[in-house]
């Protein structure tokens, strides 16, 4: 496979990155295992501490490893196919945020205190692993719609993690459940920005691609 495959179009404007770099897919790879042994660990400290907010940022890690196998999957097919990959995960961010905030609306109903330590300790190392896969793909964060929702997916954690951090320490000051529940609220209204932002761009490529089959 050559380094240097340009895409057909040539329509005079460079084409954004769209993945096809073994060396990006091994970053891939990594970024896909950490965020599912993440996922793994957060849900389980989620139900044991009681956490709505580790419950959600343990969704999010899931959201991710199936995001970035799905972008790993389709890298190097064609923009449509991406662009259509790209709608799906919009949608599906979507529909976790929505999940995210219905749940956090039942949890205010059946308020219990959760764990602030199991959180704290979670969202540390949960930062640890996002901090590391953000690191891994700051180089390819300007890509097409597909590349470009794997880094604004492990930003978005990123901030819901110190969320978590934030929460874990309210809930040990007040010793009652709301801040829990706040930054649940707060992650599923960034789930649900992102998955806008994510379908805008997606939509945007997918259009391109219909008109210039179009012409």
């Amino acid at each position: 496979m050559s380094e240097h495959h340009h895409h057909g179009c040539g329509c005079g404007s460079n084409p954004a990155f769209d993945g096809m770099d073994p060396a990006y897919m091994r970053v891939l790879w990594v970024v896909i295992a950490l965020n599912g042994i993440m996922f793994v660990a957060e849900t389980a400290a989620g139900h044991l501490a009681g956490s709505l907010a580790l419950q959600a940022d343990a969704l999010d890690f899931l959201g991710d490893t199936l995001t970035y196998g799905l972008s790993l999957y389709v890298i190097g097919m064609p923009l449509r196919t991406r662009a259509k990959a790209a709608l799906l995960k919009g949608v599906s961010l979507g529909l976790m945020g929505l999940w995210v905030l219905g749940s956090t609306l039942y949890q205010t109903l059946v308020l219990n205190t959760p764990a602030a330590e199991v959180m704290s300790v979670m969202a540390v190392l949960a930062f640890g692993a996002n901090l590391a896969s953000v690191l891994l793909l700051r180089r390819y964060k300007d890509g097409d719609a597909n590349v470009r929702s794997v880094w604004l997916c492990s930003r978005n954690d990123m901030l819901g993690n110190v969320g978590v951090m934030l929460a874990a320490l309210g809930v040990w000051a007040l010793g009652n459940a709301w801040p829990d529940l706040i930054v649940a609220a707060i992650m599923a209204g960034l789930f649900l920005s992102s998955s806008v932002s994510i379908l805008k761009q997606a939509w945007r490529e997918y259009r391109t691609q219909e008109q210039m089959t179009a012409k």
